[in-house]
């Protein structure tokens, strides 16, 4: 990506006015508390995603109009799609994988189908070219097969995003089913700052769920609140299709148990307990049993948030990420594939970036026993298991000596137990990650900028940081020409934050008459 290729669209993707990017006032002290009182970052982390809640049980008359969408559709022998970019494809690959485990009367592989910019290997590595282009949305949901009478059901946590906006402007074009566009930030900063929002929301045919709950824990960390909400949302409009007026006492069960009577602080000792195996050097293996995408999403989503080295492909010549996943049992890395998603992958084909989307690649990302062997063989430090089951009781952890039971009340089903686990292990991994310093109160200074919205997202960071404790001013767009030429330089694990930020520093200490310099040592 070039300087001019950014630069030339940087005001469409400005976006620290979102609530999605602002930092939370709750959790300024949050790498502290990782550091220094893991059960009090639990806590905090349960009130911010508890007042999330109860914001988002204010919006579910409209669940109740999304499901009797989803009803009619399938009654009359249509499909519903599912479409989202990063987290949000996740949410929309799993839930339409628990529809199918009985979520969503009448589901299976033909008529209930999610998808994400770059298809099912993206599950592992988010293609975030594809998120920075609407044509791709809307040739995705064409190659799987969208026609008249189909619903879209799309998510994004920003309400911006390019390749879900295409998919749903497609899908208003192509079906008399009215698409439906869930996303998580006002309505007026969205119309006055982003065109192509602005678009979506003035379409008459274009069904709309606000689901704005506040800035995210961490700041800019979508894959918290934002898709907690979205995934609960569409999740319960699903389970409830046949009685819309069932989703109301339903949520109010769930909600009560995650946020009053769900004990977050036992999971502490988890987390200290990880966090000590990576300072040594070691590794993690997570056996995620009934819960493969549950599990895979967090530890996926770990490396695109905090610069993690990412999930290694089998035989390639990559340094090893910090956690993998070992689907028991699973003689190849097809048959792991097929056991996570209980079904054949959707890869994508086609484009410039195949060597990334194609099935061949998707295969080498290798859960199996045998993949296991090889890495475990591959690379000879300790690799600590990390397992997650389901007994009679309820959901159970074991790693390093602890064992912990999550109960499970009566009335709870598989929806609900992901739900909350995915809450719980989005804590953790968090936690984990101020263990081991990747950012500073609740500030990402590790990210990936590898699509616009990213970009903007560091250079809003670097600008920030110079400001807080350098005292500079960096105008944007200068800030933006020497983070685009540091990330040509980037190596891996390096964050590009604190990298640009150290050049910005270098230039100005160097060059004495530099304008706005109020540099100190």
């Amino acid at each position: 990506m070039t300087e001019p290729d950014f630069l030339s669209v940087a005001d469409e993707f400005q976006l620290g006015m979102l609530d999605t990017e602002r930092p939370h006032p709750l959790t300024v002290n949050l790498s502290k508390w990782a550091k220094e009182d893991l059960p009090q970052g639990f806590e905090v982390l349960r009130e911010v995603d508890k007042q999330a809640l109860e914001k988002l049980r204010q919006t579910i008359p409209q669940w109740q109009a999304l499901a009797s969408a989803i009803r009619r559709t399938l009654d009359r022998g249509d499909k519903v799609f599912l479409c989202g970019c990063g987290a949000t494809g996740r949410l929309s690959i799993s839930l339409e994988v628990f529809a199918r485990q009985g979520l969503l009367k009448g589901a299976h592989t033909g008529n209930v189908i999610g998808f994400m910019a770059g298809g099912d290997t993206a599950l592992i590595r988010s293609i975030e070219r594809f998120e920075d282009r609407p044509d791709y949305g809307a040739r995705q949901l064409a190659d799987l097969g969208f026609s008249d009478g189909d619903l879209l059901i799309s998510s994004t946590e920003g309400g911006e995003t390019p390749f879900v906006i295409g998919a749903t402007e497609a899908a208003a074009a192509q079906s008399f089913e009215d698409p439906w566009f869930l996303y998580c930030n006002p309505d007026e900063i969205l119309r006055e700052h982003v065109e192509r929002s602005r678009r979506v929301l003035d379409a008459p045919r274009i069904q709309k769920i606000n689901l704005s709950v506040g800035p995210m824990a961490l700041s800019g960390s979508t894959r918290m609140q934002s898709s907690t909400v979205l995934m609960a949302a569409i999740g319960f409009a699903m389970k409830h299709s046949e009685n819309p007026e069932g989703i109301s006492a339903d949520f109010e069960t769930w909600q009560n148990w995650v946020s009053n009577d769900l004990n977050w602080q036992q999971f502490a000792p988890f987390t200290e307990s990880e966090s000590a195996a990576y300072r040594k050097g070691d590794y993690v293996i997570y056996d995620p049993g009934a819960y493969g995408l549950t599990i895979l999403t967090d530890t996926t989503e770990r490396s695109p948030t905090f610069t993690l080295t990412p999930f290694e492909r089998d035989g390639a010549n990559e340094p090893a990420s910090l956690s993998y996943l070992w689907i028991k049992g699973a003689k190849t890395s097809a048959e792991a594939w097929e056991k996570i998603l209980h079904r054949a992958p959707n890869p994508v084909e086609w484009g410039d970036l195949r060597h990334l989307t194609s099935g061949e690649a998707m295969k080498a990302f290798d859960f199996s026993d045998s993949g296991h062997a090889r890495r475990t063989q591959r690379v000879k430090t300790n690799h600590h298991e990390f397992a997650v089951s389901r007994g009679r009781e309820g959901i159970t952890l074991s790693f390093r000596g602890l064992v912990e039971t999550i109960p499970v009340p009566e009335g709870i089903d598989f929806l609900g137990e992901n739900l909350a686990l995915k809450m719980l292990m989005n804590a953790h991994s968090t936690l984990i990650m101020g263990c081991l310093g990747r950012y500073e109160d609740n500030l990402m200074t590790y990210v990936s900028a590898n699509n616009f919205k990213l970009i903007d997202r560091s250079i809003r960071y670097v600008r920030l940081l110079l400001e807080r404790h350098h005292q500079l001013q960096i105008p944007y767009r200068e800030v933006a020409r020497v983070l685009l030429t540091e990330k040509e330089k980037l190596k891996p694990d390096e964050p590009i934050v604190l990298k640009t930020v150290d050049a910005i520093l270098n230039r100005f200490v160097k060059v004495e008459s530099a304008p706005h310099r109020s540099y100190s040592k």
